[in-house]
């Protein structure tokens, strides 16, 4: 700025302007960028001279003003906007956006430039503008008078301006020949986004930040490569962060590395923006129609989880609304049209110009200081760390790792051990020395697959290699960072970090000791020290883990050395083994079955069934899925379940592997009880008369009850109850011939169902009643007591409710107790019936909408009591009204499966009084009043 012009003092009016998109706007128009840049200029530089603006800066499309008289100013942006619409442009889309803001406060001038919080609070208003607005401040609105002729300004309320804790009233400038229209100002209280927020400081990467910005700006799809580890997601989501308040319709984090299936990568993405699927449209259509007509960012991370699925979604989203960015991490490209690939780079490890540390020397001084609690190197080490992050190329996850050594190492310890890193090195245990590797190199090519190798997919083919051949170098320093760990290990501790890599989740010791077969203390304790195994402290003892990147690293070595199928055939037999355990108490004997005590093996059980699936025995598959039963069915989880089932059918198609009938009996009875619970009612059948066939081919009676026991299920979901009783009653009557009635517990529990639906309340309770001890002789089903909640129904039948209060709260706490959450719905909804019963209708409805939430939730279906259920809360809307049946209804499904189970535990024993039924004799037995039409699946028994 030339010191001749003079700057205003006192009460200035500040003016920035910038062209909206300005790099899309270059990039669109190439070389005739350059005069449409100019014309802007001249037409803007023409507005001041005429007003006596002062021109404080020009950089780019961007001007910076100073006015003495806010009205001036005012009338400065309104010509000046007019100008820019009325010129006339080379073409449409070369008509310059220009976004304006105005603020007036007190400033003076000092060296030819104003120090003021006064400019900043201008040009965040100028921020929160759109291209053709001219927004102004509560302190600009009030000084400028007279207003333009024609003009006046519109109340935009009170918005919250970045960087500013107060709120600031922004005004628009509405005038003749001015766009009206615009979306809410960009301000910080108008965002939305769901970014995670951060535990750890982000450290350095300024110009690769402004770079990638620069390119999220002008691109609509910018895939961020790097290897595991470099810092992609977190570079990413920082810039995100500074992109909300330009997309008004907001910016959106989605981590495709928790998507488990291809086909989940829609519902993903749909899951974050809040959509839900839509009956017989696939989800990426309701996705798609809902970002069309909106402008924001999705930030996928870890794309190469699904890198197919992805890839495809991301072309739906693009080709579906101009409005839509995308920014994916990923370890390779998608090579989808108009794709910018941008690969992270390591941080600088050379010190800038300006004398400050480097990025990754910065990075260490911050993890370190958090590693010694707080405590700074010594400045004496400072020549040491710069020789740490040299050797470790700059990559965030090697610095974060060797922070974690500094809790016992100085930095000159760690910097020596660096110089010697493809050595083998001393760490102060008793094992010998492992020779070194042959032909090893901190350049070979074996590099680390964080995923596959995670999963124990097999190597990549040669086609894939080529895809990968462009990313390899980008896993070479990684692989390095990570062999150096591992280099340093003994074999014992060697051999355990890679068989450690088999388990998903923390172990405790036993269970290391139940892989290994020998005492693991000694090379555990030497992962623990050298960090490769996190021990984490519990008051029933520790239990050790290790981080993604080690576990993956490790999975790759156990390839390499030739023991993966030892060691997962191992894992497999320990799955198999924790689940027996469940079923058994400390002292070796049988316990009543809880499903609590399967729920921390879930994640074991899925990678064990992954590999039977994959690389393993399909029959060691089939017997972890029979353990599983119940626990899927009760977690409203049948449908997983069924899918196990059917890639351990492929399995053995495709290995050939011998399965006894009695086993491939057992796994087809259960397949067709998941399917009779998710209601796919053609394959309950179709499976329930495999499982037959191969049971008696078997020559097993108790399985042949087993599975006999459950024909009756797909009549009943069929509706066909006349001939599920005949069935019930003839598998019953074969059993007690075959002495095997306890495994047709099924059929009787089927029977006793139907005889409570048609009113036989007698048979009903005679039945059940020489069931009791049947059930009590069984751990794995004495839990559920079945008994109890079906006597507790044919007591509500008989109007007896202290009976049916008994036995339904039984039934209840027992079904808590254990974990079977389906069946638990199930007594909710008795114990509302007795409370409607009773005198309770409020109780009632609360109960019932408690139970239709959680039965909701886990997705299980009410089986023949459906229609029972449904005519009960019909009679209490009756009583109570719609407006009081509604409003209990709704507070009972806020509760959680606890606190419904805690409100129906509390209700009140009914009164022993004279007349009660329990001691009136003659009392009438109505049936239960069953609507009529086919009942739902059945759930309650199986």
């Amino acid at each position: 700025m030339s010191p001749r012009i003079h700057l205003p003092t006192g009460w200035v009016t500040f003016v920035f302007t910038d062209i909206e998109g300005s790099t899309r706007l270059a990039q669109l128009l190439g070389p005739d960028y350059r005069p449409v840049l100019r014309e802007h200029r001249r037409l803007l530089r023409r507005t001041i001279a005429a007003t006596e603006g002062a021109e404080l800066l020009t950089e780019g499309d961007s001007f910076f003003l100073a006015f003495g008289d806010a009205s001036a100013a005012l009338t400065a942006c309104l010509t000046a906007q007019r100008a820019l619409a009325s010129h006339d442009w080379p073409t449409q889309e070369a008509v310059p956006r220009v976004r304006m803001g105005l603020h007036t406060g007190w400033a003076e001038p000092r060296d030819g430039e104003y120090a003021s919080p006064e400019v900043h609070r201008a040009a965040r208003v100028a921020a929160a503008a759109h291209g053709g607005q001219v927004l102004c401040s509560a302190a600009t609105a009030k000084h400028a008078d007279p207003l333009p002729s024609g003009a006046s300004l519109l109340d935009l309320g009170l918005h919250r301006l970045r960087g500013f804790d107060d709120r600031e009233r922004l005004f628009q400038l509405v005038a003749p020949g001015l766009e009206r229209q615009f979306p809410r100002p960009r301000t910080a209280d108008a965002v939305a986004h769901n970014l995670p927020t951060q535990v750890t400081s982000f450290v350095g990467r300024q110009n690769e930040r402004a770079e990638l910005r620069r390119l999220v700006e002008g691109h609509r799809l910018v895939t961020v490569l790097g290897a595991g580890g470099a810092g992609k997601t977190r570079l990413a989501v920082e810039l995100a962060a500074d992109l909300v308040e330009s997309y008004p319709d907001g910016v959106w984090f989605v981590d495709i590395a928790t998507v488990t299936d291809p086909g989940l990568v829609a519902f993903a993405i749909a899951a974050v923006l809040g959509l839900r699927p839509e009956p017989g449209r696939p989800m990426v259509d309701t996705l798609v129609e809902y970002a069309a007509a909106r402008r924001m960012l999705v930030l996928l991370d870890t794309c190469d989880a699904q890198p197919a699925a992805s890839a495809e979604v991301i072309s739906r989203l693009l080709a579906g609304g101009v409005g839509v960015r995308v920014v994916a991490t990923s370890r390779e490209s998608f090579g989808l049209p108009g794709e910018v690939v941008w690969r992270i780079p390591p941080l600088s490890v050379d010190p800038p110009p300006n004398g400050a540390e480097s990025d990754a020397v910065a990075l260490l001084l911050d993890r370190t200081a958090a590693a010694r609690g707080g405590r700074q190197p010594d400045p004496a080490e400072s020549a040491d760390l710069r020789r740490v992050v040299q050797r470790l190329d700059g990559l965030p996850l090697a610095i974060e790792l060797a922070a974690a050594r500094l809790r016992v190492l100085s930095v000159g310890q760690l910097a020596e051990r660096l110089d010697d890193v493809l050595g083998t090195l001393d760490a102060g245990r008793d094992d010998p020395e492992p020779p070194a590797e042959r032909g090893w190199t901190g350049n070979q090519q074996d590099t680390v697959d964080l995923v596959a190798a995670a999963v124990g997919m097999s190597p990549p083919t040669p086609a894939t290699r080529a895809v990968q051949r462009s990313a390899t170098e980008r896993h070479l320093t990684m692989q390095a960072t990570v062999t150096w760990s591992y280099r340093t290990l003994g074999p014992r501790a060697a051999r355990l970090l890679r068989w450690l890599a088999v388990f998903v989740g923390p172990v405790d010791l036993p269970t290391v000791e139940w892989l290994l077969g020998d005492d693991p203390l000694d090379p555990l304790s030497v992962l623990v020290d050298k960090s490769m195994v996190l021990a984490e402290p519990h008051a029933s003892g520790s239990t050790y883990r290790m981080l993604d990147p080690i576990r993956a690293y490790a999975a790759r070595r156990l390839v390499e050395a030739g023991e993966e199928q030892a060691a997962r055939d191992r894992h497999v037999a320990w799955s198999a083994h924790a689940l027996q355990r469940a079923h058994l108490g400390p002292d070796g004997r049988p316990v009543t079955l809880s499903l609590y005590a399967l729920d921390p093996l879930a994640g074991e059980l899925r990678a064990a069934l992954r590999w039977c699936a994959t690389g393993g025995s399909a029959r060691a598959g089939l017997e972890l899925t029979g353990g599983l039963d119940q626990w899927w069915r009760e977690r409203g989880l049948a449908r997983e379940g069924r899918l196990w089932l059917s890639r351990l059918y492929g399995r053995i198609a495709e290995t050939g592997e011998r399965i006894p009938e009695a086993e491939l009996a057992a796994a087809y009875h259960m397949h067709s009880l998941h399917a009779g619970a998710d209601g796919e009612f053609a394959e309950e059948l179709r499976f329930s008369q495999r499982a037959e066939e191969a049971a008696r081919q078997a020559g097993d009676a108790g399985l042949l009850a087993r599975v006999l026991a459950g024909r009756a299920a797909p009549l009943v979901d069929m509706g066909q109850f006349a001939e599920a009783e005949r069935v019930c009653r003839e598998v019953i009557d074969w059993a007690h011939r075959q002495d095997v009635v306890g495994d047709a517990l099924f059929a009787v529990f089927s029977l006793a169902e139907l005889l409570w639906r048609r009113g036989a309340l007698d048979e009903a309770a005679e039945l059940l009643g020489a069931a009791r001890p049947v059930e009590a002789a069984r751990p794995v089903e004495r839990g559920r007591r079945s008994v109890d909640m079906l006597l507790g129904l044919v007591a509500l039948a008989r109007g007896d409710l202290i009976a049916a209060h008994e036995h339904l709260l039984v039934a209840l706490r027992s079904r808590m107790a254990h974990g079977f959450h389906g069946r638990a719905c199930d007594t909710l909804h008795a114990i509302a019936v007795r409370c409607a019963a009773g005198g309770d209708p409020l109780t009632a409805a609360r109960l019932f909408g408690a139970a239709q939430a959680t039965r909701a939730s886990l997705r299980s279906t009410p089986g023949i009591y459906g229609a029972y259920w449904a005519q009960r809360q019909a009679e209490l809307r009756g009583v109570l009204g719609d407006v009081a049946f509604d409003g209990a209804y709704a507070e009972g499904a806020e509760l959680g499966l606890e606190e419904a189970a805690a409100l129906a535990l509390g209700v009140e024993h009914p009164d022993l009084a004279a007349n009660s039924t329990r001691f009136a004799t003659g009392a009438p037995h109505p049936a239960p009043r069953q609507p009529t039409g086919a009942s739902t699946p059945h759930t309650e028994h199986a």
